[in-house]
């Protein structure tokens, strides 16, 4: 050994001085390292403690993680096509409108104009389907209150038929995309009834 050697202590020997009894020693000696168990016992428990908080933090965190990144991935699909879905429905308008200027049926009609009715009333039916089908529905909101998320307000005019803030007249359709807004409506609205100097 080295003469810069640290020297060995013996908590049990330096307890015992030369003019104490050894017994009071052992006692005073098993009592502080009982105290120093119980002490690091009471220190690791409470790191166990704060270890298992953290950890269930940290697994909850996960959890509402997986969770949120499930909703977008899911919310992603769904809404994909939306740009395309917008298109979709600009084409079913112009369907809807190209019907609506055909001349009312009559007795008597051309048979071709007749079969051209027919077509396009079947090909909307179709369409409006495969819309459905694919998340895709319009409403019709006359009669109903102003709605600024599905509604957009073209003008406003007075109405003895419907009370103020109702839509009386409706140009497009709303348009929603499994519930999501794709297009708002575009509507006229009632002032209310026309007074004394209405108009």
């Amino acid at each position: 050994m080295s003469e810069h050697s640290e020297p060995q202590i013996d908590p049990i020997h330096d307890a015992v001085s030369p003019e104490g009894n050894p017994a009071e020693a052992a006692e005073h000696t098993s009592d502080d390292v009982m105290n120093a168990a119980t002490s690091e016992i009471e220190t690791l428990r409470a790191e166990a403690a704060d270890m298992r908080d953290k950890w269930m933090r940290a697994e909850a965190e996960m959890q509402n993680l997986r969770a949120r990144a499930k909703r977008e991935v899911d919310d992603a699909r769904q809404y994909a096509v939306q740009k395309f879905a917008r298109d979709v429905v600009e084409a079913a308008e112009n369907l809807q409108r190209g019907l609506a200027s055909l001349p009312a049926a009559t007795e008597g009609e051309d048979p071709i104009i007749t079969k051209m009715r027919e077509g396009f009333e079947s090909t909307e039916r179709s369409f409006k389907g495969i819309l459905e089908r694919n998340g895709i529905t319009g409403t019709h909101p006359v009669g109903h209150a102003f709605d600024a998320n599905l509604h957009q307000a073209m003008a406003e005019a007075h109405s003895d038929d419907h009370p103020q803030g109702t839509v009386t007249q409706a140009w497009t359709p709303a348009w929603t995309l499994h519930g999501r807004l794709l297009k708002p409506a575009m509507v006229v609205v009632s002032k209310g009834p026309s007074g004394e100097g209405g108009a």
